[in-house]
């Protein structure tokens, strides 16, 4: 019993001369389980034990520090006894992924890179501050109990990864042993100036990351192979793979593996952006990254085509052709065509094919499949509305009468934006990400330098709350909506405003420009919708349908890419589909073109306060007071499913610009991060 406090169970590992990890009982919360350090061995003397103490009280703080973050073990105690230093943490319930791996004998590309896109922003964390972790490798990582089916272990979803065992302990015990040159982690899994040197840095641990995926990947052990080849083994990796791996994982886990550090990723973020980018065609992919079993086509044969496809049109175009054989022209020309239709379907299954990861088995990724990521909290009052920068790295929303700057990565506060004297109701952030405007209870609009956090002018002109904020999509032009039943159009160069818009008969709660420029469409309090011509400030027409106030509309994005021709064609109908959520708890779809309601979403039992189109134009995600968001595919009006996790209504929603996280605030005052799983 230690402290007359924690009773240990058993020893989960002896470090020797660093000392031991024990599983104990802590009495003092019914007999909950923590996990208690050991560390050091028993120094002589006064000074070295005072030295000790200081160097243990700093590096416990530090621990305290990262155990803020849910996927770290939180500390809950730590104190000197009998000449020896002990901290206690939190004991994560789970498994770790070498028990997991020895299970599951092997894991897939896809698991990979869940692995990756779960760990990666806690590297970010703990890198940020200061801290090098210097033992990652699949002991130190558990996935959490709750997240293991009962029959079988799969892969579990963002965020259940636990990042334990840091370095930093062992650091501390080589500093009270005033040994020089000792190197901490482990033989295999950490990179050479670790091993050689005993220095560390943020690539040292990218470096090990990369070495635990090989591992889980091939279910060859690093450390056998360090001991055989020394570091030679990373030059020539991808032998021991089982199984193709798609070309962007190849092309990550090589940079992550390089030997030389200057060649690794210097950042986790870099790691995630790399992850981000799109593959290019399935055979520039091989060409660039071929691994030992990549399979070679006759040349008669085009590579464009995978040889599955090429065996089934070859087995039905055969079966076509003795049926048909004999039958005269009339039955030749049929059998022409349908060669033709299955070349045809092929290679658009090709074609589609090659613009998403390429491994054995692999499923397509199912359309708008977003998961809990993180949330977070702190707020003492609701979050009405939250934006992302462009570079996908900071979150703003309003905190009552200030704006907080978050790290989207990993939820901490940036900076905090003061001014405003009521409470902020609407953020916005320019396309080129350097400028942030916020509207106010307090009846102004603040221009804010991103970079800076400086403010560069306040707008004043209205007699009531400002509540909704739109750039123009050249940045010049600033838009408005107020309580008191207008718009302003203001020039953002100059802080002049150009016009007032007026017609509706109630408050004015969302405005939206269209992607060419042209057109302003505002929701209202009123029930309607109106289009505004940009260039002289008349009414277009307005759109009535909603039984319920207007709170919320967007426009379908221009596409990214295609022609003039495709964009138009697109059932999606980039840029020419406004949306518009209400109080009566649906979403309408309008053609901009006609004003004719195109259809009507249906799902939501209580209002809906936020509608966002994802930027490939392909998903409209809206938010309800009923505390879900509902993610609709455009093309057919259905629904593709519900994100829960808020305990009150929803008021903002809002995709990144990779389209690939979505943020959300409510009243239940925090903020939700969901990432798109793959």
């Amino acid at each position: 019993m230690l402290r007359n406090r924690f009773r240990i169970i058993q020893v989960l590992s002896d470090e020797g001369g660093f000392g031991r990890t024990y599983l104990a009982e802590d009495v003092d919360k019914l007999n909950e389980r923590c996990v208690i350090k050991q560390l050091a061995p028993r120094v002589q003397g006064t000074w070295a034990l005072n030295k000790a103490m200081d160097l243990f009280q700093k590096e416990a703080q530090r621990l305290q520090e990262l155990g803020a973050h849910p996927q770290i073990p939180t500390l809950l105690a730590y104190f000197e006894q009998d000449n020896y230093l002990y901290l206690v943490q939190q004991f994560i319930d789970g498994q770790n992924l070498l028990s997991e791996l020895q299970q599951k004998k092997k894991y897939h590309c896809s698991e990979i890179k869940e692995i990756l896109l779960d760990l990666l922003p806690v590297l970010n964390f703990i890198h940020e501050q200061g801290v090098i972790h210097r033992d990652i490798k699949p002991q130190n990582i558990i996935r959490r109990r709750a997240s293991l089916p009962s029959t079988t272990v799969v892969s579990g979803t963002v965020g259940n990864l636990v990042l334990i065992d840091f370095g930093s302990a062992k650091q501390l015990t080589a500093k009270v042993k005033i040994k020089m040159g000792t190197s901490i982690g482990s033989q295999g899994y950490s990179p050479i100036e670790q091993i050689r040197d005993g220095s560390a840095y943020p690539a040292s641990d990218l470096f090990s990351l990369g070495a635990t995926c090989f591992h889980l990947l091939t279910g060859v052990s690093p450390f056998k192979l360090w001991a055989e080849y020394g570091y030679s083994w990373v030059q020539d990796w991808q032998q021991y793979l089982k199984s193709p791996i798609t070309g962007e994982l190849a092309q990550v886990l090589d940079k992550l593996l390089q030997k030389d550090m200057q060649h690794r990723y210097q950042s986790a973020n870099e790691v995630l952006a790399d992850l981000s980018i799109k593959q290019q065609q399935t055979s520039q992919l091989r060409a660039a990254t071929p691994t030992k079993h990549t399979t070679k086509l006759p040349a008669t044969e085009s590579p464009s085509v995978p040889k599955r496809y090429i065996l089934l049109r070859n087995s039905v175009l055969a079966g076509s052709a003795i049926i048909l054989l004999g039958s005269g022209k009339f039955w030749y020309q049929q059998f022409r065509r349908l060669e033709m239709r299955i070349s045809s379907s092929l290679s658009q299954s090709n074609s589609s094919a090659a613009n998403r990861d390429l491994i054995f088995h692999q499923r397509p990724q199912p359309l708008g499949h977003f998961s809990l990521a993180s949330t977070v909290k702190g707020y003492s009052n609701s979050i009405l509305s939250v934006a992302i920068s462009p570079d996908g790295k900071t979150i703003a929303s309003n905190s009552n009468n200030s704006i907080k700057l978050l790290s989207l990565v990993t939820g901490q506060e940036i900076s905090t934006l003061s001014g405003h004297t009521d409470t902020v109701n609407f953020l916005s952030i320019s396309s080129d990400g350097q400028i942030l405007v916020s509207a106010s209870e307090d009846r102004t609009i603040k221009i804010w330098n991103m970079a800076t956090g400086q403010e560069i002018r306040t707008l004043e002109g209205h007699t009531n709350s400002v509540h909704t904020l739109a750039f123009s999509h050249n940045g010049r032009i600033l838009a408005d909506g107020s309580d008191d039943n207008t718009i302003k159009l203001w020039n953002l160069a100059t802080g002049e405003e150009i016009r007032t818009l007026r017609g509706h008969s109630n408050w004015v709660r969302s405005v939206a420009f269209s992607p060419d420029g042209k057109i302003l469409a505002s929701g209202s309090f009123d029930k309607t919708i109106k289009l505004w011509n940009l260039a002289t400030g008349q009414q277009i027409r307005t759109l009535e349908g909603h039984s319920g106030k207007v709170t919320s509309v967007a426009f379908s994005p221009v596409s990214p890419a295609g022609t003039l021709r495709e964009r138009a064609a697109s059932p999606q109908g980039f840029g020419k589909i406004l949306a518009s959520g209400s109080f009566d708890k649906t979403i309408k779809l309008w053609n901009l073109a006609t004003g004719q309601q195109i259809r009507t979403l249906e799902g939501h039992s209580s209002k809906v306060t936020s509608v966002a189109f994802s930027p490939d134009g392909k998903i409209l995600a809206s938010g309800s007071f009923d505390k879900t968001i509902k993610l609709w595919n455009l093309a057919t009006g259905q629904q593709i499913r519900t994100l829960e996790g808020h305990t009150d209504g929803i008021q903002s929603v809002v995709f990144s610009w990779d389209g690939k996280t979505l943020v959300s605030g409510g009243d239940d005052k925090t903020i939700k991060i969901w990432q798109m799983s793959f």
